[in-house]
This record gives C-alpha cells, sequence and structure tokens, in this order.
C-alpha cells in the first residue's frame, strides 16, 4: 500500500504518543503546547505544535494503521493510537 506524505507524517505523529481530537478538524497529542529547540539556548526559535487533519486520521484508520482507543465517546472523538501493522510499515518504508 502506497501512503501520502501527510499519512506517513500522521503515523510517526501517533508514534510519539496518542491522538486526541482537537477542535473537530485537527489531531493531536492531549495537552500538546509550543516547545522550544534543545538547543536554543535563548528559546528564540519555537517548534510549532505538530497535527493532522480528521481526513488522515480517517484514512489510516480505514487501513488499520491506527485504532480507537476508546469506544465510549463515539469514534470520532475517540483518541486514537498507532498500532502493530502501523509501527511495521514505518519500520519497513522509513
Amino acid at each position: 500500500m502506497e501512503l501520502t506524505p501527510s499519512h506517513v507524517r500522521a503515523l510517526k505523529l501517533a508514534k510519539d504518543g496518542d491522538l486526541h481530537s482537537q477542535d473537530g478538524k485537527s489531531w493531536t497529542h492531549l495537552d500538546a503546547t509550543i516547545t522550544y529547540a534543545r538547543s536554543d539556548r535563548f528559546k528564540e526559535r519555537p517548534i510549532k505544535v505538530k497535527s493532522v487533519t480528521t481526513a488522515t486520521v480517517e484514512r489510516l484508520t480505514e487501513l488499520d494503521l491506527l485504532r480507537t482507543l476508546d469506544r465510549s465517546d463515539g469514534a470520532a472523538h475517540s483518541p486514537h493510537g498507532i498500532t502493530m501493522a502501523g509501527k511495521l510499515w514505518l519500520l519497513k518504508h522509513k
């Protein structure tokens, strides 16, 4: 299966932690904030919060690369995590 660059970015983001719905159209980590580079001594260059779209998350869920973690909130707003198939795809296609 071929994935677009946005799908690969979403998989890498999900590998770092579970994805939670933010404002209905974007997904990111829970309590994600702007951080600064470790090498930036004066904290002048902020690293923005990475997020992915709902369409990307839905497509990866259809391909069984992401899974819903808690179905009690409804599938649209429940957190999503990476599956073992997603981790293996990332290892194989670095």
